[in-house]
């Protein structure tokens, strides 16, 4: 009877054990201050992608300062790339709560609120899609430094300071109106602004040496002269593939560059690869392109950071 019952047990556990699933593994990388993977020792923040070898539809992503305190969570439906999709949470190194936003097909959808740096609040914003699919924001809610609100229910005067510019004007049904005066801090150059219910009517741009640049849209990306389509015409035909990868190498090769002020693509790098010489190929190609349309900031051309994916399929 004993011996009845060990093997009765023996096999329960046997069962137990052959039917758990395998355990989730995280990936850690570490990145640079371009989101290039590197060295612990030469890293900016380290980067945890949970349950990477299963297969998901949304993957977290988890961001962490040199410091180890956490700087983002949120969730992609890529785990080689972040492609940010759900409610993302974002802090400041001193572990107080940055920003709150949710994403919709990697835009950025519904409200967003955002705090100081000490934890008091700062704003609170709503997006919504315009007549063309694109995402336009509202200003609900802003308290100043001083925690004094100074736009409420979308209505009054909106202060905005960054690293890079400042800008001030009113607030009106959760919209720019009137004239909007800012600078840029590192370039001293000034603008003014006209708007009405939202839309800029006009505005210049007045540099360091005095010269205006007048302008009617406030940000325009980079392009390319002839066209997306005829971009990836030109990837598709000039991405070498060395013998010893030809039908024996598929995945994605993520790549980013910067689109130079004067339209030259520069500084390519590889954000992961798929080797066999197929990264080098891809570099190579974006160091031959021909030059595009510059990206243009209130004016003034700027550097725009490009990413780009090349997918590397067999051929059946």
């Amino acid at each position: 009877m004993k011996l009845i019952l060990r093997v009765f047990f023996f096999f329960i556990i046997s069962a137990k054990i052959f039917s758990q699933t395998p355990v989730a593994v995280a990936k850690v990388t570490y990145l640079d201050s371009s989101w290039v993977e590197t060295t612990a020792e030469n890293s900016k923040l380290t980067r945890v992608v949970e349950d990477y070898y299963t297969d998901k539809p949304l993957y977290v992503f988890k961001d962490y300062y040199k410091s180890k305190k956490i700087r983002m969570i949120g969730t992609s439906t890529d785990k080689d790339v972040l492609r940010h999709e759900g409610q993302f949470i974002y802090y400041y190194e001193n572990g107080n709560k940055k920003s709150t936003v949710a994403y919709a097909n990697k835009k950025k959808s519904g409200k967003e609120f955002n705090w100081y740096e000490n934890g008091s609040l700062k704003s609170e914003l709503e997006y919504f899609e315009n007549k063309k699919g694109e995402v336009e924001s509202k200003i609900n809610n802003y308290w100043n430094p001083q925690k004094e609100q100074t736009v409420t229910d979308g209505n009054g005067e909106y202060e905005a300071v960054s690293e890079y510019n400042e800008e001030r004007g009113q607030i009106k049904n959760g919209l720019p109106d009137g004239i909007w005066k800012g600078k840029f801090l590192k370039s001293k150059a000034t603008f003014t602004e006209s708007y009405q219910n939202g839309k800029l009517i006009s505005g210049v741009t007045t540099d360091s040496l005095n010269i205006a640049h007048p302008y009617t849209i406030v940000a325009q990306p980079p392009s390319p002269k002839n066209g997306i389509n005829s971009f990836y015409s030109y990837v598709a035909k000039s991405m070498y593939i060395p013998t010893e990868a030809r039908n024996k190498v598929s995945g994605k090769i993520y790549l980013s560059f910067v689109v130079d002020k004067d339209g030259t693509l520069v500084e390519p790098k590889v954000l992961k690869g798929v080797g066999y010489g197929l990264d080098e190929s891809a570099i190579r190609l974006i160091n031959e392109a021909k030059k595009w349309n510059p990206g243009v900031r209130r004016g003034i051309p700027v550097r725009v950071l490009y990413s780009l994916p090349i997918t590397i399929a067999k051929k059946q």
